[in-house]
């Protein structure tokens, strides 16, 4: 990452995102990497990192964090969520900082309908690289919902 120039930084950045999400602060991360490290996008995707993205909202790069293609990849599987110790979910704050993209104009209309025919793939790919992870031996204290049917003692 680039140095950040104060200068061109929003820090109310992260409340708006925060109160957005319905989080009272996005501040509880303290950058464990647990999202990061479960995230099936990331085995493919070497620059996606939930982490990284939480760290730029709080440090209120806003005009970086919303116009990068990177917060178009999350697939929304909340694996991220089921092993966070803090209980943040970072597929609802993709979700908030794609709106947000759009309502600020960081989006042109086209790249949203190339975006249609990617979220397949990804739903896909996040589909079959938990149940590799599953089947790699994967366990945890996760509560999602797939895993559990899939990881029970027989």
């Amino acid at each position: 990452m680039n140095p950040v120039n104060v200068k061109n930084t929003d820090p109310d950045f992260k409340d708006i995102v925060a109160e957005k999400i319905g989080l009272e602060l996005i501040k509880p991360c303290y950058t464990c990497g647990s999202c990061t490290g479960i995230c099936p996008v990331r085995e493919v995707v070497d620059d996606f990192d939930p982490r990284r993205m939480i760290h730029m909202i709080i440090l209120g790069m806003r005009k970086e964090i919303l116009s990068s293609d990177l917060i178009w990849f999350c697939c929304l599987c909340n694996s991220c969520y089921y092993v966070c110790p803090q209980g943040i979910r970072f597929s609802r704050i993709a979700q908030e900082l794609q709106k947000m993209a759009v309502d600020e104009g960081y989006v042109k209309e086209d790249f949203l309908k190339g975006m249609k025919g990617v979220d397949d793939h990804l739903q896909d790919l996040c589909r079959r690289t938990m149940f590799q992870k599953v089947k790699q031996g994967f366990r945890g204290t996760h509560k999602m919902p797939c895993w559990q049917k899939m990881t029970k003692e027989k």
